[in-house]
């Protein structure tokens, strides 16, 4: 599939070239009627415009776009913090971009960096069919981290979260809790986790498991309401799987203020092994996975192929560490 092309957009919009031109860059100078025109040109076609400098740019830009959802209570930190400190260092700069979990802004972020034709775009976020297909028909290098998709939409850095699931619940199980409950927050990641743990949970014959869902990025104060809610549960759990670190420190700073032990009385699990999960008191049963690994295999491909050298692999799994401490 052939690079879209301004013509090509003209064409569409039955205007001149040179309108599309003007359009782009001062888009108040052309009709109303006729910016539409084009503007569903360009949408249809999939044309990205080159914003470098008079469009006569090398193809190597030395700027890398990394797409995230957002930054606070971020698991992704240690992972974003190795690939910008080792770009820079290889006089590359990098554009942070927050998607939030607004496809529309997503959208405007994914045709900014490709209009200035960035040597790689590096995302966590969730993608619509149409930002894949878009993506794919750039040609630039995408790299998709922390997922492990079956057909990424060119190379995914990542690790399987339905068996990171599955591991968590043969662990619960292996330690003899009998009642877990599932705190997921509203992604795709962590719903895949939930259902490696639900699967497996049958499988082992576990009977008793309860469920609850909190927003995301699932923040230390959700623990409040969530703890709240699993006391008004019929019976009681012995064990509760946070999604996050964060929300995991939550729920036992609310198990200690109502009286319970953690873990003699209430055993609770994190994800994501942060920093604060080995300092906590009692120190909180996570899971790791290894952002600088994820980082160097990044940078790894994104100059391989600037060298023009073939990757032949589209999935390389960094795998993940259950971590057992004393709050499970």
């Amino acid at each position: 599939m052939s690079v879209p092309k301004l013509e090509d957009v003209a064409a569409r919009a039955g205007v001149s070239p040179a309108t599309v031109s003007r359009y782009l860059n001062k888009p108040e100078v052309v009709a109303k009627a006729t910016g539409e025109r084009i503007q569903a040109a360009i949408v249809e076609t999939g044309y990205i415009p080159n914003l470098i400098a008079g469009g006569l740019a090398s193809s190597k830009s030395r700027l890398v776009a990394v797409l995230i959802p957002y930054i606070s209570n971020s698991i992704f930190d240690a992972t974003i913090e190795a690939m910008v400190e080792e770009l820079s260092a290889g006089d590359t700069n990098v554009m942070l971009g927050l998607t939030g979990v607004d496809p529309a802004r997503t959208d405007k972020l994914i045709r900014a960096a490709l209009s200035r034709r960035v040597d790689a775009i590096i995302t966590t976020g969730e993608m619509t069919a149409e930002h894949q297909a878009l993506l794919r028909s750039s040609r630039t290098t995408v790299l998709q981290i922390w997922d492990f998709p079956a057909d990424p939409i060119d190379i995914a850095i990542g690790f399987s979260h339905v068996d990171l699931g599955r591991d968590i619940a043969r662990f619960l199980h292996t330690r003899g809790y009998r009642r877990p409950h599932v705190i997921t927050a509203a992604g795709s990641r962590a719903k895949l986790r939930r259902d490696g743990i639900v699967s497996e949970w049958a499988v082992l014959g576990g009977e008793g498991m309860t469920e609850a869902s909190v927003p995301i990025p699932s923040r230390f104060g959700y623990a409040r309401g969530a703890f709240a809610d699993m006391r008004r549960l019929e019976e009681r759990p012995d064990v509760v799987v946070c999604g996050s670190d964060f929300l995991a420190m939550g729920l036992i700073v609310e198990a200690q203020a109502a009286g319970l032990k953690v873990p003699e009385d209430l055993a609770v699990m994190g994800f994501g092994n942060s920093s604060n999960a080995g300092e906590m008191r009692p120190t909180i049963t996570s899971v790791d996975i290894d952002g600088s690994r994820i980082a160097r295999e990044a940078i790894s491909v994104i100059r391989r192929r600037l060298k023009g050298e073939d990757v032949p692999e589209r999935r390389i799994d960094v795998g993940f560490r259950l971590i057992a401490r004393e709050s499970a």
